[in-house]
């Protein structure tokens, strides 16, 4: 798994992405092993002289294991949480896609919460608040949810610091060498430019800015 790079923006990089917690595969995983056990005993209990019936019933439980767990496996597969320096990104379905992207300079705070079992199991969800028409977003079966919760907020300041540093006015230009400055203008004063009340005037300016 991974997030194609021509998504990202020019200066945008991937800080951290990952697939919901493994939690979810338990059940496919425990059906797939009741379907396998049912096709033992089906080859067990029905002569094998009787091979179509067998395999009849094979494909029966084959393909009711298809919601329970061929489905549910390829949902986890293709569900992608990825947070970068500019956003966080989920990411899901299989034909049909569909997803969330929130900018981080757009989250003002993140939630997690745990029963006891997901805390057993170090996963949980994150409820993010945030500004626009979003509002609430939850994202669920994080692994590591607490931890995780930390880093959005750090990689949310480094972005934050970022656009600050962006949009700070650009420093004024260093004013020219006072010497250099009178230097020019004894050259002008000599050359006849400058009157002598004209150059002792602006001479006290230079010499008062120093």
């Amino acid at each position: 798994m991974s997030y194609p790079e021509r998504l990202l923006t020019e200066d945008e990089v991937i800080v951290t992405e990952f697939r919901p917690h493994w939690r979810l595969l338990a059940f496919p995983v425990l059906w797939i092993l009741a379907g396998i056990a049912a096709v033992v005993l089906v080859y067990q209990w029905i002569p094998p002289e009787n091979g179509t019936a067998d395999l009849i019933t094979s494909l029966v439980i084959a393909v009711a294991l298809i919601p329970v767990a061929v489905m549910p496996f390829f949902r986890w597969w293709f569900t992608a949480y990825v947070l970068t320096s500019e956003r966080l990104i989920t990411r899901r379905g299989i034909v049909a896609r569909s997803g969330i992207e929130i900018p981080l300079e757009n989250i003002n705070d993140v939630v997690f919460r745990q029963n006891v079992i997901e805390r057993l199991l170090k996963s949980g969800d994150l409820v993010i608040e945030s500004a626009g028409e979003g509002g609430q977003s939850r994202f669920s079966d994080i692994p590591e949810p607490e931890n995780f919760q930390s880093l959005l907020y750090r990689t949310r300041e480094d972005r934050t610091r970022a656009l600050q540093q962006e949009m700070a006015p650009a420093p004024a230009p260093a004013p020219a060498d006072a010497t250099e400055r009178l230097e020019r203008l004894a050259r002008l004063h000599r050359d006849g430019a400058l009157s002598d009340e004209e150059y002792e005037r602006t001479k006290r300016s230079i010499l008062g800015e120093m």
